[in-house]
């Protein structure tokens, strides 16, 4: 693959060594941080990124670019937010939620929403090796239902005690937050020690997203995975 410079001129210590990767602390400064480009979207190709703080960001069908931005966005489950409108609506029961019970309709979800489809990073690439990474034990979804209807749903990648948040959709209003608020009801029960967003969103700040800087990320990411265990799901 192709890699941006390390423009600082000096070499920082490695993490965790990648068997893809340049160190992500190579990857640039802008909120993106592209790191590089190329590489198939392969199971074995996806685990190791995730677990050195990188993943991919597309935006065609041509080479795949990777990414770790700076700052990064987590939510600290020990410092959760919900809102009493959010708990009333869960505790409504107007939505059934399950686990892995339609991954495809989620993704497939997240990747046609409207507001999406003219710049959207889940191509159909991307959807196919999301399907094999889910195949294989590390993508996992929240479904909510409205009767027999999926209406919304998240879904990410779980490595270890790790869980990255990749996406969510909803075609009822407050069935991805009510998504969001299973997935991390799930992630506590299930003991995970770290939960990505990438990003801050006006939907994961109202859950508790904080940004912390790249360096600080990356090493919690590495004593997550040196940790081990596995989450259940």
């Amino acid at each position: 693959m192709s890699s941006s410079s390390n423009r600082s001129g000096d070499s920082p210590r490695q993490i965790m060594r990648s068997k893809f990767f340049p160190d992500a602390r190579f990857a640039e400064t802008d909120g993106f941080g592209f790191l590089g480009a190329g590489l198939e979207l392969r199971v074995d190709v996806l685990v190791d990124a995730y677990s050195h703080g990188i993943f991919p960001w597309p935006s065609n069908e041509g080479l795949i670019p990777w990414c770790s931005p700076e700052p990064r966005a987590i939510i600290p489950l020990d410092a959760v937010h919900i809102s009493k409108r959010l708990r009333r609506t869960i505790r409504s029961e107007r939505f059934a939620v399950t686990i892995d019970n339609d991954f495809d309709g989620v993704i497939n979800g997240c990747a046609n929403v409207p507001q999406r489809r003219d710049e959207c990073w889940i191509i159909p690439a991307m959807v196919r090796a999301y399907k094999q990474l889910h195949q294989s034990g590390y993508a996992h979804s929240v479904e909510v239902w409205y009767g027999n209807k999926l209406v919304g749903g998240v879904y990410g990648v779980s490595v270890g005690r790790f869980f990255a948040g990749e996406s969510m959709f909803h075609t009822v209003t407050d069935a991805s937050k009510v998504a969001l608020a299973k997935l991390i009801e799930h992630l506590q029960t299930q003991g995970c020690l770290l939960f990505d967003v990438q990003m801050v969103t006006s939907i994961t700040s109202t859950f508790g997203a904080i940004e912390i800087p790249r360096e600080e990320y990356l090493k919690r990411l590495e004593n997550v995975i040196k940790e081990g265990g596995r989450m259940k799901f």
